[in-house]
């Protein structure tokens, strides 16, 4: 028999939904059951973000810098700053440079004597509030253009209504049905100890594979700093 040919695997909302009832012994019955597991869902992926870096979700951004001003917003979706240099000379391949800038805490930053300091930029302190932002030390000058090029971990798209599939690697569905299975059963009357346990202990393994599976495969090398006295 001929294999089918297609790589197109996927589950919309109302398929996935379907899938964690039915792992939970029962069915999905009325729109509550739709919008309550969205909600769960929608929790689900809130979760994720703190369990370490989601190779999906790893998107670039650049802010042109403005000489005088020390703090930018990001973008809202930000979870957190990955990499980030100073560039000079943008968009000329003769003059273009990526310089390196060192993200600190917020105790380095206050014991920086001369916040207002102006020069090019080479400490970043990145502000994780609801509307996340950086601020950089010293303050751009107007010396040449600088652009603060980054790399941030982003939020997981919403679940969105019935007819959406997920915003996640088809590596990451066995896992997403596991935990939205294991966050039902959590809320459903009819549903054991035993079989919430067994749950449970599906969505850690499925969790487990994938995250485990999603992770950067580049070599690398660690090489010790040396200084002397």
């Amino acid at each position: 028999m001929a294999t089918s040919g297609t790589t197109a695997f996927d589950l919309d909302l109302s398929e996935i939904v379907e899938e964690a009832f039915e792992r939970c012994g029962s069915e999905l019955r009325s729109g509550y059951d739709l919008r309550t597991s969205r909600r769960s869902l929608n929790l689900l992926f809130a979760d994720w973000a703190n369990r370490g870096v989601n190779m999906w979700t790893i998107a670039q951004g650049s802010i042109t810098l403005v000489p005088g001003t020390s703090t930018y917003l990001l973008p809202t979706d930000t979870v957190d700053l990955l990499e980030h240099v100073i560039r000079t000379g943008a968009g000329n391949s003769a003059t273009q440079a990526d310089l390196t800038i060192t993200r600190i805490s917020v105790s380095t930053y206050q014991t920086i004597p001369n916040k207002l300091q102006q020069a090019r930029p080479i400490q970043v302190l990145v502000n994780r509030l609801n509307a996340p932002s950086i601020t950089l030390w010293p303050i751009p000058d107007n010396s040449q253009t600088y652009t603060f090029v980054h790399r941030y971990l982003r939020r997981i798209q919403d679940a969105g209504n019935g007819s959406n599939t997920m915003d996640l690697p088809f590596r990451f569905i066995p896992a997403m049905v596991a935990g939205l299975a294991y966050y039902l059963s959590m809320k459903l009357p009819n549903v054991s100890q035993e079989r919430m346990a067994a749950l449970k202990s599906q969505y850690d393994e499925a969790w487990q594979l994938s995250s485990e599976e999603d992770r950067e495969k580049a070599a690398v090398r660690f090489v010790p700093r040396v200084s002397y006295i």
